[in-house]
């Protein structure tokens, strides 16, 4: 029996004793009791994952990478269900509005998992976007590096990769005979992917990122020996790794994946789409009333659209969007300017700040450019959590790929969004709210992030920025990109095509 499973296990029967050691049923019991309890739930969710503690900043399993073995899964699940019963018991009678709260969230959190369970979708670990190979070849970026025993771990980390990628493939495998498949066209992609990291050459491999720059604590001999280490690791084990993943989803896997994309088409799609919805949204909604929702904020968006077109001397929207397609200086001429600009924005934003939050976060933010090895196929920019303790800051990652092909006037909306007041004044201040248990300051709710993110490209107008009305007519495009998702989703991965059924994409 592996090690994670072992902890699986044993944590499983700590929660138990938790709920059911005999004390008083005094108030301040009940209350230790549940604090005990959500602390232990996140102990168990740290040593599970190791990629998630070295997220957080906690590097007591940077040594480690996680377990993907169906049957890790399958204890993961009876996990939940003892943790869950174990909550259950606690009577929150009379406790603080917070403390309500928490037991709230970390049971909705247990049964979701649970009820999640039914759809085993660790049988479909691959995309083009957050796929296992995306996530192994990021972490490099987001491990802290200060002293040579953060090397070592790493060295340990990168001769794990073998393991994890042959427990994927055999995730795949039985997905394959379950017929749990994603669309081929993805599949196609992630191959892509796994064999352009298999074929770098070891110094730009992008697990080498580490020995790129060394702390100057390190001494130039240790220095030396490390690198040695980790491009033999990369060279041996991580590139071969790679190398056999991307054969496999190249000859085998991606042939099949599925050409029907909406998951109407996946076993149980119909259930599976609505617990997405449900979970993606925290709402009762149905797939019907969001597109029907959808199409009512792309009529309204567009209004507001035309009305700068016109402003600019055109008609119709359609001769306005054919303008702006055309003119080559609506688009960068290179990576630095669009790097310059984010920055140039997130500093603008900065100086804001104090005047429109009361609290503002510790932790920085830097603009740096997006790894390359994700950026063909990756989106203008996104954002890497800062970790919590402030060894890491938040990160703006900027899309310097073809630079000849990306409109700067979505760029301002962007930055935004990804940095401030977006994703990381809302990520950074949940983190710093010490008074609140673990597992609610790292937690992610998508409806309320990407929302505050969206009401955060909104604010920079009612502060007076998007001064330039090409900016402005690319917040809106942003707005329209996000409710045509609405539309595009429910349209195609909730209903068959057939007699009644919609399609709303040519």
């Amino acid at each position: 029996m592996n090690w994670i499973l072992s902890v699986v296990i044993a944590a499983s029967c700590a929660l138990v004793l938790v709920a059911q050691t005999p004390d008083e049923d005094s108030l301040a019991a009940r209350r230790a009791r549940l604090k005990e309890a959500l602390q232990a739930e996140w102990e168990h969710q740290l040593r599970a994952s190791p990629e998630l503690a070295t997220s957080v900043g906690d590097d007591r399993y940077n040594d480690r990478l996680s377990d993907y073995s169906a049957e890790f899964f399958a204890a993961e699940v009876q996990h939940a269900r003892d943790a869950l019963r174990s909550f259950e018991l606690i009577d929150t009678t009379g406790f603080p509005e917070q403390e309500r709260l928490s037991a709230i969230l970390m049971i909705r959190e247990l049964r979701e998992q649970i009820d999640g369970a039914k759809f085993n979708d660790w049988e479909t670990p691959i995309d083009q976007m957050n796929g296992i190979q995306v996530q192994l070849a990021s972490l490099p970026a987001d491990t802290v590096f200060r002293t040579a025993k953060d090397y070592q771990d790493y060295m340990a980390r990168l001769r794990q990769i073998p393991r994890v990628l042959q427990q994927v493939t055999a995730n795949m495998r039985t997905g394959m005979h379950d017929h749990l498949m994603p669309p081929r066209y993805l599949l196609d992609k992630a191959a892509v992917q796994a064999q352009n990291i298999a074929d770098k050459a070891v110094d730009q491999s992008p697990f080498a990122l580490p020995v790129q720059n060394f702390p100057a604590t390190i001494s130039e001999d240790d220095q030396k020996s490390l690198r040695d280490a980790v491009y033999a690791a990369i060279e041996h084990d991580v590139a071969p790794a790679y190398a056999r993943l991307a054969k496999f989803l190249r000859m085998e896997y991606a042939p099949l994946g599925r050409t029907d994309y909406g998951i109407w088409a996946l076993p149980d799609g119909e259930a599976r789409y609505r617990f997405d919805v449900k979970r993606m949204t925290t709402t009762d909604m149905t797939p019907d009333e969001i597109h029907a929702m959808g199409l009512k904020q792309v009529a309204e968006i567009e209004e507001e659209m035309l009305t700068i077109a016109r402003q600019q001397g055109f008609s119709d929207l359609p001769s306005f969007n054919a303008h702006i397609r055309n003119d080559p200086h609506l688009y960068a001429k290179s990576g630095e300017q669009l790097l310059h600009l984010y920055q140039h924005y997130t500093d603008q934003m900065y100086a804001r700040l104090p005047q429109l939050f009361g609290r503002l976060p510790k932790n920085k933010l830097i603009v740096a450019p997006m790894e390359a090895f994700r950026a063909p196929i990756a989106p203008p920019a996104d954002y890497s959590i800062g970790a919590g303790n402030g060894s890491r800051p938040g990160r703006i990652n900027v899309n310097e790929y073809d630079p000849g092909h990306r409109l700067l006037l979505n760029v301002e909306a962007i930055a935004y969004h990804e940095g401030i007041p977006g994703h990381h004044l809302q990520f950074s201040i949940a983190q710093e709210q010490s008074d609140l248990p673990a597992f609610r300051r790292f937690a992610y709710y998508n409806a309320y992030s990407e929302g505050w993110a969206f009401y955060a490209e909104r604010l920079g107008r009612e502060v007076g920025f998007y001064e330039d009305p090409y900016s402005e007519y690319g917040r809106l495009e942003n707005e329209m990109w996000r409710s045509v998702r609405l539309v595009v989703d429910t349209g195609v991965t909730a209903t068959s095509p057939g007699p009644g059924r919609r399609w709303p994409i040519n």
